[in-house]
Order: C-alpha cells, then structure tokens, then sequence
C-alpha cells in the first residue's frame, strides 16, 4: 500500500495542531512556575540581597534555554521532531524536586539548568511543527495560536501559584502545579504526537525560494545567514534579544519592584500575570494580522510600544497604573512575538528552516542572560528605575533598527 502523501495547511492537520497548541501551554506553565514566586524566594528564604545576585537564576535558565534552542533545530531537522520533543519534556522531571527540597541557591540554578532544556528542545519543536503543519501561508497565525497558549499559560500559572503562595507560603504548595504539567505534557508527547518530517519533504518539494541551495548548508552557513548577512534576520535576531532582555527584566525585576513599594504576594502574582497573559492573549490576532499586513509594520511599531512601555512603568506609581502599563507592554510583545519567528520561516529554505529558526531563538533567548545580567547590574549600582529606563531606551532603538534595515518577509501567494 502506498503512503498517503501529508497535504499542508491548517485545515488538513487541524487535529495535530490543537494537539500541538495543548502541549505547548504546559511547556509555557513551567515557566509561569517561577514568574512569581521565585524572585520573592531569592530575597526572603536564601537571603540574596543584591539583585544581580537573585536574577543569576534567570541568566543560567537563558543561557541554557538559548544553548538548548540551537541544538534544537538542528537535532530536529536530522532526527525528526517527535525525538527532540519527548527529549525535551524528559529534561523536565527533575525541576519540580530541585526546587522544592532545594537547601541552597545552587539547586534553583540546576533546577534553571532543566528548565532551560525543556523549554528549549520542547517550545523550538512545537514552534518547528506547526510551521511544517501549515505550510507557507498561514505561518503568522500558527506561531500566533503558538505563543497564545504558552504565554497565556505563563500568566496563567503566575497568577495561580501568587494566589497560592499568598495563603500557604513561598514553598512547597506553588509548585506542585507543576507535577501535573510535567505528566500531561509528557504522557501527549508520548502517546498521541506525530512526527511532522513528511510535510517538510511536501513542502520543500514544491519549494518557491530562489535562494534554495543545490548542497546543504553547514551549520556555520546557517548560523551566519541568521546572525548577520541576511538583513531580514539580522533585523529579526536583534529584536528577538532585545524582547527577551524586556522579559528578563520583568521576570526577575518587577516582582522586587512592586514588592519594594508596599504590595502583597498576591498582588505581586496579578501584576506578574498581565503581562505574559496579555502577550498571550492578543497573539490570536496579531500573529494572523502579519499574514495580511506583513512582518515589518508589526515588529517595528511593537518594539515601539515595549520602550515607551518601559518608560513608563519607571514612571508611574501604584498598583492600577503598573496593571494598565503592563498590559500595554503585553501588547507591544504580542504585535512583535509570532512575527519575528514567522519572519524567519518566510526566509528559510524548509531544508534547513529547523536549524534557522534554532539559531533565531539562540539568540532571542540570549536576551534573558543580557537582560539579567545588565538589569541586575544597573539595579544594584543606580536602582531598579534606572534599570527600567536603560531598558526602554535599548528597546526604542531596536525597533528604530527593525525600521531602517528590515526588509519585508511576506510573500503573497
């Protein structure tokens, strides 16, 4: 009997698809784990006073992370998806204990070490997937269903393990939550996902780019095409940084901030929430809207709206005002977020699209170790304003970047 040939789109595969979207808000729940409560833990249980100090779990989960997101592609492209997917939710299993029974600050960064694994083989394939799943027109709305689901569940999980650290303390109780993901993440993997190498073969098959090569391209090809010859990536790469720097600085800072001027735990999981579930949330329309309008428009007004964001969160004072700005800058990540990644597999050959976009969220995820290394320095030295500033200031110029040298991505077919 002959093999079915795998047909694209979103319609033909809508059943992998949601599977796909499910798997990826447990991937995104563990992270929603530590959104909250791990900053507060470093200051009122280890005792860590200087912020770089307590933002070091940051930096080792995104250097990691970003590690992790370069091997990914490549592994995915040569062994397949599913492998690299199971692999990943695998790495998962010790974080939840580290934590939990963790004596020292030393078992929160090997705890950030797994978490880094998983979130960089897991989150790379499911974003790999959905793009092989829909084919070249709709790549905007797959990586918008995509990062919805993750980012969603980010705040989602922030917001849930705030509301549980209010009423029982920082540990164990928040992160029991995250058992429950590490099975229900693993056991779909496992059982009911489906390795999407064929549509790959279908769609380079009937491949329109120009630039496709006769030969493979090495690794170091990639990696230079994506890091800085190619205008489109280079533009995308550096953004991608500079939105994860922004989230760094949120996940590590903003908890001491807002602790700092007097507001509960509980408070501090709502604050920690709008964020990533506002980026979550309006990613079911701006990743779509990219397909109609194209990349450019959205990643440079987005990096827009997260500097004057920035700015103005170091500006304002009390807990509505922070809840109305972090829902702004929620908006501006969400406009920039899906596109960047569906830019890149606009660029792509699907040849070596896995490794493209591996090389894309290696640097992207960077952005975590800049963003706590920098925002911890500046906060220690001159305050967290100060550090909230600079930040906003570096976003405004990315984006002024994406402006000036991005060329547009979206072809219309």
């Amino acid at each position: 009997m002959l093999k079915e040939v795998p047909k694209l789109g979103l319609r033909a595969n809508w059943r992998q698809f949601c599977l796909l979207v499910a798997v990826n808000a447990f991937v995104g729940a563990m992270v929603g784990l530590e959104r909250t409560v791990l900053p507060l833990l470093a200051e009122q249980e280890f005792g860590l006073a200087a912020r770089s100090a307590a933002l070091s779990f940051i930096a080792t989960f995104g250097l990691v992370k970003a590690i992790s997101n370069w091997f990914a592609g490549g592994l995915a492209d040569r062994y397949g998806r599913r492998r690299i997917l199971i692999l990943g939710w695998l790495a998962a299993l010790p974080i939840i204990p580290l934590i939990i029974f963790a004596p020292s600050w030393s078992w929160i960064l090997l705890a950030n070490v797994f978490l880094g694994i998983n979130q960089g083989l897991a989150w790379s394939t499911t974003v790999i997937m959905k793009i092989d799943l829909v084919g070249p027109a709709r790549r905007g709305l797959a990586m918008g269903l995509n990062e919805f689901a993750g980012y969603l569940a980010v705040g989602v999980t922030a917001f849930a393990t705030g509301l549980i650290a209010s009423r029982f303390g920082l540990r164990p109780e928040p992160f029991y939550l995250g058992i429950a993901f590490v099975a229900l993440g693993l056991g779909l993997s496992v059982l009911f996902v489906r390795d999407t190498i064929d549509h790959v073969r279908v769609e380079s098959a009937s491949s329109t780019h120009s630039d496709a090569p006769e030969t493979p391209l090495r690794k170091r090809e990639i990696f230079a095409r994506v890091t800085w010859t190619d205008r489109a990536m280079m533009s995308a790469s550096q953004a991608g940084l500079v939105n994860n720097l922004n989230d760094g600085l949120a996940w590590g800072l903003f908890p001491l901030y807002f602790a700092a001027a007097g507001l509960g735990v509980q408070q501090i999981g709502v604050l920690a929430a709008v964020y990533p579930a506002t980026w979550g949330i309006v990613q079911l329309w701006t990743g779509a809207l990219s397909d109609a309008w194209g990349r450019k428009p959205l990643i440079a007004a987005g990096m827009g709206l997260q500097g004057l964001a920035l700015l103005a969160i170091g500006l304002v004072d009390g807990y509505g005002a922070w809840i109305i700005t972090l829902a702004i800058l929620g908006v501006g990540t969400a406009m920039v977020y899906p596109t960047l990644i569906a830019a890149i597999g606009d660029v792509a050959d699907p040849t070596w699209r896995g490794s493209a976009i591996g090389v894309y969220r290696f640097w992207r995820d960077m952005g975590y170790v800049f963003g706590a290394i920098g925002a911890g320095f500046l906060a220690d030295f001159f305050g967290v304003p100060v550090a909230i500033f600079a930040v906003g200031l570096l976003t405004l110029s990315s984006g002024a970047l994406v402006a000036w040298r991005m060329p547009e991505t979206r072809r219309i077919q």
